[in-house]
């Protein structure tokens, strides 16, 4: 088991840089996949951005995809998102997750921090 628990949000301007952390409790991090997911008020929770287990493999949202950057730090049990050129589009609460599989879906991670609020002024 792990618990997870989000840094790092904030108030940006459009175009302006956050970077998110997740910190990991227990000693079995390294063997999960992680993800950030996000979600709007009122829709459903989006897949942003993941990572496998040894970092080796990463993939992207659409709608993220080269100005946001998953990684993790096995050796300090974290997982982090830079997110660049950020819009108004990505104002939402941003979410950790961890799994047994190297998935987009939501169902499909087991464990979730509670959420770090991102929000981003035009």
């Amino acid at each position: 088991q792990v618990q997870l628990a989000e840094s790092g949000g904030g108030l940006v301007q459009a175009g302006g840089s956050l970077r998110l952390s997740c910190a990991a409790s227990g000693r079995t991090f390294s063997t999960y996949a992680m993800a950030w997911f996000r979600q709007v008020p009122g829709k459903e929770r989006e897949f942003v951005a993941r990572i496998s287990r040894g970092a080796f493999s990463t993939n992207y949202a659409d709608s993220v995809k080269g100005r946001f950057t998953i990684s993790r730090d096995n050796a300090k049990n974290t997982l982090y998102l830079q997110m660049n050129s950020l819009q108004p589009e990505d104002t939402a609460l941003y979410y950790c997750a961890a799994g047994s599989s190297y998935n987009t879906l939501d169902r499909n991670y087991d464990y979730w921090g509670q959420g770090t609020q991102v929000t981003v002024a035009s």
